[in-house]
């Protein structure tokens, strides 16, 4: 088994999952967004499960500087702009096989290792 978790290492909810599969003994593999930008496909993916808006942290300090507050935009251009700034991103994303989750998940995280 191993899970894939897309975050940032200085974002709180990030380390929280990678602390909850370590515990477990869960393999992870992480991509850290400082590192390696998410790929338009991979938002894509899950953006078709929950939905472009349930991407974005509405309370991030990157989001309020870069004066989103007031935007609308579509959903294709809301995923490029994710692509580019990625500490617009929820986070963790969490994925497993098929499974996705956004944010911290401990619930489907736990599901997910029982079986």
């Amino acid at each position: 088994m191993e899970v894939q978790v897309f975050g940032h290492k200085k974002n709180a909810d990030t380390r929280k999952a990678l602390r909850f599969f370590a515990e477990r003994r869960v393999k992870t593999h992480f991509v850290d967004f400082a590192e390696r930008a998410p790929s338009l496909g991979e938002l894509k993916r899950f953006a078709q499960k929950f939905g472009v808006a349930a991407l974005i942290d509405r309370d991030s300090k990157r989001y309020h500087e870069l004066g989103y507050t007031h935007a609308r935009y579509s959903d294709e251009r809301w995923l490029e702009k994710l692509a580019d700034e990625p500490l617009v991103l929820k986070m963790p994303l969490t994925r497993f096989a098929n499974r996705l989750t956004i944010g911290v998940e401990e619930v489907q995280w736990r599901s997910w290792i029982q079986g």
